[in-house]
């Protein structure tokens, strides 16, 4: 069956659920109507036949991370909200994504072209991760327009060095075979063989009961619980709300709104911005 959504499609068959983001003129940056449909398809499916569930973008890209255009939510209105709704929204974002880590179902996310900031987050969250081998991975945003909230789930995965070569190096990029190599990322196949390999993959998972699925996914998710996963995520919020008060990143989120996102990174690489 097809649910009537907008910012996102689902599509259910041979007992897999397809969620495919479809804002693919925005690289499918995560907006607020996209976040709150994923809320509500991933709540659907959590009754549903189905026994697994693909995350994917449709596209040039799995996502660009949250949308943070001169004309978003995020960067458009960030000025009307108190440091405590600012924290909120955040923890929000993460109280979605904690949908995807609790859901009954095992969560596959297909990662193919961009995987931005956001994106990832939702991405360590998931089950099983398979990457296109050119794919395009960074955990924070190519602006510095925050901090803590991203690249600290990193190091639960890759470690604290990567993680903070992940977030000094505003933008830094890595392939989906490094990804696989850092242990960020499960498998990492040709991007044209991508689509193949994680139906054959969600297909042979959903041979098995949901039933036993649930509970192995509850027992290998207790230990990056008691690992300090979730609480790690929650803390994230607080530690960007901080730095979105601060005089330097209001200065790059004014000049996301006066130059556009695209014309804020280039000024931002020219080194001629005076913090």
């Amino acid at each position: 069956m097809t649910a009537p959504y907008e910012a996102i499609t689902l599509l259910e068959e041979d007992n897999v659920a397809w969620i495919t983001f479809n804002r693919p003129d925005r690289l499918n940056a995560l907006n607020d109507q996209l976040l709150e449909e994923l809320g509500h398809a991933l709540d659907f499916l959590a009754t549903s036949d189905s026994r697994v569930i693909v995350l994917r973008g449709s596209g040039r890209a799995f996502s660009a991370g949250y949308d943070v255009g001169s004309d978003s939510d995020e960067i458009g209105y960030a000025h009307e909200r108190s440091p405590v709704e600012d924290r909120d929204r955040q923890l929000a974002n993460i109280d979605l994504f904690l949908k995807v880590w609790r859901h009954p179902l095992p969560v596959i996310t297909s990662v193919h072209g961009f995987c931005m900031a956001g994106a990832t987050q939702l991405c360590v969250f998931s089950d099983i991760t398979i990457v296109a081998e050119d794919a395009v991975i960074a955990a924070s945003p190519a602006v510095p327009i925050g901090g803590g909230f991203i690249s600290p789930l990193w190091a639960t995965i890759v470690g604290p060095k990567r993680a903070k070569l992940m977030s000094f190096d505003a933008g830094h990029r890595i392939s989906g075979v490094t990804a696989v190599e850092w242990g960020w990322a499960t498998e990492a196949v040709p991007a044209d063989a991508l689509d193949e390999h994680v139906r054959a993959l969600a297909v042979s998972i959903a041979r098995t009961p949901t039933a036993i699925l649930k509970l192995k996914k509850e027992a290998i998710n207790r230990v990056s619980e008691l690992q300090g996963l979730v609480t790690i995520g929650r803390m994230g919020a607080e530690t960007d709300a901080l730095l979105h008060l601060t005089p330097e990143v209001q200065l790059l989120q004014n000049l996301i709104k006066e130059r556009g996102l695209k014309g804020a990174i280039a000024h931002f690489n020219s080194g001629e911005m005076k913090f």
